[in-house]
């Protein structure tokens, strides 16, 4: 008792998200479902999830080609020391020396008049800024994830609570099917139907630990940790799960803009956008810039002297000579991904509409279906304390009560789906909104 209460505090003392990704998941929505161990398991996952940090990892890589990029555009500046034995004529009385050393050192810059390579660094912004957003969807893919699985786990844990009661219930019915058998009042079929009633709860009890134990399984994963560490994991109550919670019934038309897939599909456009205004600038020439200073030890003098050492300064329009039709074929392929990705953008448009717009549907029809099961609850229970009140009565047998019972435990596992269903329903929604409800 003791080590489970430890493992209880332990559990809920872990930090509730992690590092500064609460603005991708939107950690307030969590708190609606009132329910500490999903945040908690959802902390784990953005600390463990392999697929987070190598979404991470891709944000890092695109982050530095921009500083790559960056750095191409500043001055380079070489040198090489080198060690120089040259056999050299005799002018006069001037003699150089045999064996010298030579310090060179070479600048090298590309005026970047057009704002060329300035677009490159942009184009290279692009790409970090839509890698960014792709990161947003695999989080946002992956709290989803988990809490839908963490829904239908504490929805098997209840079942299963109904199920056992049944099984209970059935074994009861057959051992009181057996004796009327053996007291002659009751058939063969009547036991034999006894026991295949018994046969089908049992095996649909298997069924839902079955169904329970992958759950656990993929949770496991989801949050980085071993699967065979899922007999610790703790959950909530399903009945207590977003008890106090209603979700929207609408949503702003705002909110699929701000979706991750369609951020990303934008910038992806300005990228193309600025590369296209690349390629129409590399078919003018390029300005570079050469300074050459080298220090060395041939000619008479100091090693740092002025009169020791040779500087020069270049300045050149460099352009390509026969590389128009290469040129003019880059350009209509940038201009050809722009199109490209202006197309793959309309459709991601279209896409959120329709998913933001399936999702509203199947949350309010998926209520109406819940409610309905709801009231059939509330008869079923009704025609229980009917059916307790003949036996009372001494009109009902007890072999009335349990079946009546196990009916009445069938109709709340059809609610149970049913509002698991509409509970994961809430979950789709908030994927589709991009996290903003």
């Amino acid at each position: 008792m003791y080590k489970k209460i430890v493992l209880v505090l332990i559990f809920l003392a872990l930090p509730c998200y992690a590092r500064d990704n609460a603005e991708y998941i939107n950690t307030e929505f969590w708190k609606n479902f009132g329910d500490d161990y999903l945040n908690c398991y959802i902390s784990r996952a953005l600390e463990n999830n392999h697929d987070l940090k190598k979404a991470g990892l891709k944000v890092e890589e695109y982050r530095q080609k921009v500083r790559v990029s960056l750095g191409k555009e500043l001055p380079a500046l070489m040198t090489a020391p080198a060690y120089l034995g040259a056999q050299v004529p005799k002018i006069d009385n001037f003699e150089l020396d045999t064996n010298a050393f030579i310090l060179p050192f070479l600048a090298n810059y590309e005026a970047d008049f057009l704002l060329k390579n300035r677009d490159k660094t942009r184009s290279e912004k692009k790409n970090y800024e839509a890698e960014q957003f792709y990161e947003k969807a695999v989080y946002i893919a992956l709290v989803t994830d988990i809490a839908s699985a963490y829904i239908n786990l504490i929805k098997f844990d209840r079942l299963i609570e109904l199920q056992q009661k049944i099984v209970k219930n059935n074994y009861a019915l057959y051992d009181k099917t057996k004796l009327r058998y053996d007291n002659g009042i009751s058939s063969l079929t009547d036991l034999n139907n006894a026991k295949k009633d018994l046969t089908d709860t049992k095996n649909e009890l298997v069924e839902y630990d079955s169904d329970r134990q992958n759950l656990l399984y993929e949770l496991a994963v989801m949050i980085g940790e071993s699967p065979d560490c899922t007999d610790n994991f703790l959950r909530g109550r399903f009945d207590e799960f977003a008890r106090n919670y209603t979700p929207p019934d609408s949503i702003s038309s705002d909110v699929i803009f701000s979706r991750p897939d369609v951020c990303e599909c934008e910038k992806k456009l300005e990228k193309a956008k600025i590369d296209i205004r690349i390629a129409k600038k590399e078919f003018f020439p390029r300005f570079n810039i050469t300074g050459v200073w080298i220090f060395n030890t041939i000619s008479p003098g100091s090693f740092f002297n002025w009169e020791s050492s040779i500087a020069s300064i270049m300045a050149a329009a460099v352009t390509d000579l026969f590389a128009g039709g290469r040129k003019i074929a880059n350009l209509r392929i940038k201009k050809a991904v722009y199109e490209q990705l202006f197309e793959e953008y309309k459709q991601t448009d279209l896409t959120a509409l329709k998913e933001v717009n399936g999702s509203l549907y199947m949350l309010k029809n998926d209520k109406i279906r819940y409610l309905n099961s709801k009231e059939k609850t509330e008869y079923e229970n009704s025609n229980l304390k009917l059916v307790n009140l003949r036996f009372k009565e001494g009109t009902a047998s007890q072999m009335d009560i349990l079946a009546n019972l196990n009916r009445f435990y069938e109709v709340q596992k059809s609610l149970i789906n049913k509002r698991a269903v509409y509970l994961i329903d809430i979950i789709t929604l908030y994927k589709a909104a991009g996290a903003k409800i």
